[in-house]
């Protein structure tokens, strides 16, 4: 079977879940042996066999940036002729593997990380192509042969969002974790990596690790750290801003924490692995105030370097993070427009100051849940058995 993946993220340019998820997804079927994966994705050129890379059209250089991801989808879906079968990931590339599919006849499957849906707030991003995207991901899911799923709750939202969709075609298969990638290093050299970035390992802290994007809930998070006992440290490795006006709202909440306390460590670089997994493996809880969060990658990482977690009880979240067990789910009413808002934002913030306090009160109880959080993670989520339930999907929609 020759199957062709779609996707805008690829190592070395990965800065979401979704790029994870294919990284490890395109590893785990090629170790299999018996599947031919081609990677196609956006961007420069990449030095690795089976994977073609397809830049923006100069000719739509000046043009939304909708509009460029739908030349490159064109360009992308031309050299799927010959697959089996093609699967594609977020919207950027769904338009690539519809086409293709029309194309060349062969079945398309979508794996959904996200929906656009439930992001209205990128219209602040994109403007009128918030409209283009979300035209190109529901004509993609639509026309589908199967939707792939990365939680149950996501699979509620996707039938919530696109009610044509025969139930049968959606199927759930969690995103993984990569255990030996992502485990636990207090070294000297792990240790010197975090006092290298501001933060003392033998205090207290709340580690922060996400895009400055809605969806993460970063401005509920600050002003809950507000409310945290003042020796606690605060580490954010926080970047990539969607717009500039959630830029501006987290700077301004920024400062206004650090003139509070002292112990707030800002890193908006996007860290190298080895370095977050330092940060993670110092720090005594995981902070996730997510709003909208289909499975949350970044729990799992979390997890496996056990790291207890602190974590909104929305969307996938909680089939990753057991209350009680791995960490502390905090409770959230949100508005059903799709924004993910809280219906009362004080009572979250505070909801979350409070299973953060609960959760640094007893380092040794935190220590327990990021150790049972290890295995929870090594258990559950390999990428072998994803990989394998993901051929699964495959072979119910081709015909080999």
């Amino acid at each position: 079977m020759r199957v062709d993946i779609l996707s805008k993220e690829y190592p070395p340019a990965i800065y979401g879940g979704a790029g994870v998820h294919v990284a490890e997804l395109v590893r785990a079927l090629r170790d299999r042996g018996d599947i031919d994966v081609r990677v196609r994705c956006f961007g420069a050129a990449r030095d690795e066999d089976g994977t073609t890379a397809y830049a923006d059209l100069p000719e739509l250089a000046t043009g939304n940036a909708a509009m460029q991801t739908l030349g490159v989808d064109v360009s992308m879906a031309g050299d799927c002729v010959g697959a089996d079968l093609v699967h594609s990931h977020t919207w950027y590339a769904n338009m690539a593997g519809h086409l293709a599919s029309l194309l060349g006849g062969m079945p398309h499957v979508v794996t959904a990380h996200s929906l656009e849906p439930m992001r209205p707030w990128k219209a602040e991003q994109l403007g009128g192509g918030y409209r283009v995207s979300s035209w190109a991901e529901r004509t993609a899911y639509e026309s589908a042969a199967a939707v792939v799923a990365v939680s149950a709750g996501m699979r509620e939202d996707i039938l919530k969002s696109y009610p044509s969709l025969d139930p049968a075609r959606v199927h759930v298969v969690h995103n993984g974790i990569d255990s030996q990638l992502w485990s636990a290093d207090r070294s000297p050299e792990a240790t010197e990596i975090v006092r290298r970035h501001g933060v003392d390992p033998d205090q207290r802290s709340v580690v922060f690790v996400g895009r400055i994007t809605r969806q993460k809930g970063l401005p509920y998070l600050l002003r809950a750290c507000a409310l945290l006992p003042p020796d606690v440290q605060i580490v954010l490795c926080a970047g990539a801003p969607d717009t500039p006006e959630i830029l501006a709202e987290v700077e301004g909440l920024m400062n206004e924490l650090r003139s509070q306390r002292e112990g707030v460590v800002w890193i908006p670089d996007m860290l190298p692995r080895n370095e977050v997994v330092a940060l993670l493996s110092h720090g005594t809880v995981f902070a996730c105030p997510s709003v909208y969060e289909p499975l949350g990658i970044v729990n799992l990482e979390a997890m496996a370097c056990e790291l207890a977690v602190v974590a909104t009880a929305t969307g996938g979240i909680p089939e990753v993070v057991v209350d009680g067990e791995t960490g502390w789910l905090v409770p959230i009413e949100q508005v059903q427009d799709g924004t993910g808002t809280p219906v009362d934002a004080d009572r979250f913030v505070a909801d979350l100051a409070a299973a953060l306090t609960d959760a640094v009160s007893d380092v040794d109880r935190a220590h327990a849940f990021g150790r049972a959080g290890r295995q929870r993670a090594v258990d559950s989520f390999s990428w072998a058995s994803i990989g394998d339930r993901t051929l699964e999907v495959y072979r119910s929609v081709v015909d080999i």
